[in-house]
């Protein structure tokens, strides 16, 4: 099949195997959305083209089947494993499952998404996040932070205790300077300050500490959660909560 420069004007994916949903992606993608790509440092070698919220409304179109998110991560095309984190079924990803699409992330892109709409609404996701904290890989040990990010985002009957052990595990990789890895490790950090006012404190005094790391990593990811956490945004957010 040729891919097209402009996009389809299909309604759908049509049949909703596997091979209907790549197929409905190769005609959707577009080589400038593509090209784009590498502004975002997404790998685009075997990607074709289409945004994010358009693949969110055909995943939606289609509904959930855990068969076929299956099906398309196992395709290994960048938005096939996208669809596959937007129509699986959270109740029947299995901690397994769980490790290895976590082995298998190469960018922030797909490593976040599957953590901000599937993971963490897992019965394992406080697990994973404690089990790949020690991982090698930039991608796996983000997955970790970014995996706690959106708990800390979207879990709201955990109480405090997870994530004071979070904050633990936040100090101890907040000295890793890739790029990736800092980032997520920062984002756990801000979310976490602002699910209650008891880990808003606790969160403080880690950033203030990190803060004044004479290490750039720490010292980075300290201060700039001090900066977020201070603006009148956060303190709102933080308030609702509370």
């Amino acid at each position: 099949m040729v891919r097209k420069g402009e996009p389809s004007r299909s309604d759908g994916a049509g049949e909703t195997g596997a091979e209907g949903v790549i197929a409905w992606l190769e005609r959707t993608g577009t080589k400038a959305t593509r090209a784009g790509m590498a502004r975002y440092a997404i790998p685009s070698e075997k990607a074709f083209g289409v945004p994010v919220g358009v693949m969110q409304r055909e995943a939606k179109r289609i509904g959930r089947s855990h068969a076929l998110a299956a099906a398309l991560w196992a395709a290994g095309w960048y938005e096939a494993r996208m669809m596959a984190v937007f129509v699986d079924e959270p109740e029947r990803v299995t901690a397994a499952q769980m490790d290895r699409w976590c082995r298998d992330f190469d960018s922030w892109a797909i490593c976040d998404t599957a953590c901000l709409h599937l993971f963490d609404r897992t019965p394992h996701a406080f697990a994973k996040v404690t089990q790949w904290a020690g991982a090698k890989g930039e991608f796996q040990r983000r997955a970790a932070f970014a995996l706690l990010a959106s708990l800390a985002l979207h879990d709201r009957t955990t109480g405090d205790a997870p994530f004071v052990k979070g904050l633990a595990l936040i100090e101890r990789a907040a000295s890793d300077e890739r790029n990736f890895v800092k980032k997520a490790v920062n984002w756990a950090l801000r979310g976490i300050g602002e699910r209650s006012a008891g880990l808003n404190r606790s969160t403080l005094a880690l950033a203030t500490r990190l803060a004044a790391s004479a290490d750039p990593a720490p010292r980075w990811i300290g201060k700039d959660a001090l900066r977020q956490l201070g603006t009148p945004a956060a303190k709102r957010r933080l308030a609702r909560r509370a």
